[in-house]
């Protein structure tokens, strides 16, 4: 697959080959790119939820079920996936009896900032700017958190059209 360049300067994914039928995709197992790799992941809704109550402090089986309404069977896989993935890890809180709750590992937390663009751009096109359900408040200022973009390597706000893409050759 290589990326070109529209006149627009918008880029699109060629791919190796033309389909005369569409494609059922399950997995993105053979794409190179780190978005679609992710969404192998975390791209079931399901998932994208169950990782923002747990930032959100819900930590036991029962509460997320509660929060996200989500039959048992798919909640237990979807944890499952986030465990074996190792973007939760099950925790055994010592209860009489067997008691576990999840938490968020390094990579679970290292999500954050995709959650926070996904409420982000959500806040803007699907509510509409001044209509979020909620705001996100820093503690230590009270203030709405600010609006998150790339930056460069100097640290100032990049646009899409000075970016590049360069796929990697394998090695």
């Amino acid at each position: 697959m290589r990326y070109e360049t529209n006149k627009d300067s918008s880029f699109v994914l060629q791919p190796k080959s033309t389909y005369t039928h569409p494609m059922a995709r399950k997995r993105f197992d053979d794409m190179p790119c780190s978005i679609a790799q992710t969404l192998n992941l975390v791209g079931d809704w399901w998932t994208l939820l169950i990782i923002r109550d747990a930032f959100f402090g819900a930590r036991r089986f029962a509460e997320f079920e509660t929060r996200l309404g989500i039959a048992k069977n798919i909640l237990a896989n979807r944890l499952s996936q986030l465990v074996e993935n190792g973007i939760m890890q099950k925790v055994d809180i010592g209860q009489t009896g067997t008691h576990y709750a999840y938490e968020l590992t390094e990579k679970g937390r290292d999500l954050f900032p995709v959650l926070t663009a996904l409420r982000q751009w959500g806040d803007k096109w699907v509510y509409g700017e001044g209509c979020a359900p909620m705001d996100v408040i820093e503690r230590k200022s009270g203030r709405p958190l600010a609006r998150m973009v790339p930056l460069g390597a100097d640290g100032t706000p990049v646009a899409l059209e000075d970016l590049e893409i360069r796929l990697k050759e394998k090695s």
